[in-house]
């Protein structure tokens, strides 16, 4: 198995002053999950290099187990160093590809041309998409070949509202997962706020939060 995990490079928490990025729980336990099951995994980014961490992610009461075992792996913070300029990377030779949300994709994933190909060449050849959290914002702008968005009609889950108001952060990100899932013709669904919540619709696998990371991991490893 080779599958593709695709983080942000985006850094600012709008006009806040504070930093964002992605969330490492939602990257460690994906990572592992694939990793633990001997998939060979290669690591994107809009940019390329080191994708900047969400610092609230890092504090004590963020950590897990998955989290834990990044602090003491150098091979992992090596691949998350180095990751491959985006643009770079084909959905040739890929079985699967997975998107860790935390809040930096609205910014810029949820925007890049090369990351919404990407998407829909993975979606055109029925291969398993997957998308944690804030990450099935790289969905805003995907489209079947039909001209119909990507998740029109599709089961469908991420960040709620309710989770978006929880961090405070509903009047500063560019626009509201739940809110542009529902206007994109989404059938969304939600579990209860910050507990795990996983749908699979065909190959398209949507966790809603962290703590849904790694169950979303499994479910696309499922359909493998």
């Amino acid at each position: 198995m080779k599958i593709l995990m695709v983080l942000t490079s985006h850094d600012r928490l709008g006009d806040t002053g504070k930093k964002t990025g992605f969330w490492l729980e939602e990257f460690a336990a994906p990572y592992y999950v694939f990793k633990d099951a001997g998939a060979e995994i290669v690591i994107a980014s809009p940019k390329g290099g080191q994708p900047p961490l969400d610092p609230k992610s890092d504090e004590a009461d963020a950590h897990t187990e998955a989290t834990a075992r990044f602090k003491g792996d150098a091979e992992a913070q090596a691949a998350l160093a180095g990751t491959v300029v985006l643009s770079e990377v084909s959905a040739d030779g890929f079985d699967a590809v997975f998107y860790p949300g935390g809040h930096g994709p609205l910014w810029d994933l949820a925007e890049d041309a090369d990351s919404r190909a990407l998407i829909e060449a993975f979606a055109v050849s029925d291969r398993p998409v997957g998308a944690v959290c804030h990450a099935p914002g790289v969905f805003k702008d995907a489209l079947r070949p039909d001209g119909a968005p990507l998740v029109a009609g599709r089961t469908v889950t991420g960040f709620t509202n309710s989770e978006e108001e929880g961090v405070g952060l509903t009047d500063v990100v560019p626009f509201l997962l739940e809110d542009m899932l529902v206007a994109k013709g989404g059938d969304y669904r939600k579990g209860a706020d910050w507990e795990s919540f996983v749908v699979v619709d065909g190959k398209l696998v949507t966790g809603q939060n962290p703590a849904s990371s790694a169950e979303a991991a499994e479910r696309v490893l499922g359909l493998l």
